[in-house]
């Protein structure tokens, strides 16, 4: 009798080898363990990244805190560099011994009167003890700058940190620093702010609450402070404006009349208009547009108060009766 083999057709999808099954099983287990114990390394490299830096950062010296701050600021900056360390970096901020936000205000960010009141001595145990009075430097100009650049990372990095500083009154702290610091300082606290504000309308509130816009606009409007400050603060009002365009309720719902108020309608409006710069251009397009609206906006306002005297010791002249067409044209070149 003859045994013929049955056609391929007629026999299906062909059974999977038992050992080649296994084999891929195993294959795929192994990669989800190497995935695994990768994910945990990582970990482990961002908790004692952080938990270094800020031993560091709660020093009682400021060179100590300085050495900290710097660390866990080139810390930020690689893991901005992947969305898989950022969420790591998300995870641990949930964890109170591993915030960054509180020991920033806490031990860096604060005022110089805080490190008087805590370095005078209330007793005479620790002059006829044996215990030694543990004294805190107070915060150098780089230390506070380094604070900001930290705050502003952690901010973009991790939105919730917006509240974690809320609740250190982040906003009167820096409002603080701005008025009464240096210039480097300042630069860093105008970035700061405006992490801050991204989104996270208690902190809005309090800008408004503090006049934060009066005090930027004196910054800007002052030819004696250094003209990368006020293109800082140029830079400061084109955000904050572009983004709270078409914004009717609190908080910052008047912010274009106080700037109108502040700094003249003109000038208002070129602000205004060149904060709607193209929205669809790369970051780094985006940043060199910034800076040319803000150069433009602080041109058109040292050119306003320099012109308009000239205009009414002229008031007389034909060629300068209209004063609001003089003003328009003055504007238009530089919107242009």
């Amino acid at each position: 009798m003859m045994y013929l083999k049955k056609p391929l057709w007629s026999q299906g999808k062909p059974e999977p080898d038992a050992k080649t099954t296994t084999a891929a099983d195993r294959g795929g287990a192994v990669e989800e363990l190497v995935d695994s114990l990768q994910q945990q390394r990582v970990y482990r490299e961002v908790t004692l990244a952080l938990r270094t830096g800020l031993r560091d950062a709660r020093a009682e010296f400021s060179f100590l805190r300085v050495r900290g701050l710097r660390n866990i600021l080139k810390f930020l900056r690689s893991v901005a560099e992947s969305d898989s360390t950022i969420d790591l970096f998300n995870r641990t901020q949930s964890i109170p011994q591993l915030q960054v936000v509180p020991v920033l205000f806490e031990h860096c960010l604060r005022e110089t009167g805080d490190y008087e009141n805590e370095n005078r001595v209330r007793d005479l145990n620790h002059i006829f003890g044996v215990e030694p009075l543990k004294l805190t430097s107070p915060a150098t100009d780089a230390e506070v700058a380094l604070a900001l650049r930290v705050l502003e990372g952690c901010c973009l990095l991790h939105p919730q940190s917006t509240a974690l500083a809320h609740q250190h009154n982040a906003i009167p702290v820096l409002m603080n620093i701005l008025s009464t610091r240096g210039v480097l300082e300042q630069g860093a606290c105008l970035d700061a702010l405006i992490s801050l504000m991204v989104d996270s309308s208690s902190n809005q509130m309090d800008f408004e609450k503090c006049s934060g816009i009066m005090e930027v606009a004196d910054l800007i409007r002052d030819k004696q402070v250094d003209e990368n400050l006020r293109l800082k603060c140029g830079e400061f009002l084109l955000l904050l404006i572009g983004h709270v365009n078409g914004r009717d309720a609190p908080p910052l719902a008047t912010i274009h009349e106080d700037t109108r108020h502040l700094l003249g309608e003109k000038s208002a409006s070129l602000i205004w208009a060149a904060s709607q710069f193209g929205s669809t251009l790369d970051p780094e397009q985006r940043l060199t547009a910034l800076q040319i609206q803000a150069r433009r906006v602080l041109e058109s306002l040292d050119l306003l108060r320099s012109f308009v005297p000239r205009m009414l010791d002229y008031e007389g002249s034909p060629v300068w009766t209209n004063k609001s067409k003089a003003l328009k044209a003055v504007v238009a070149v530089f919107a242009s």
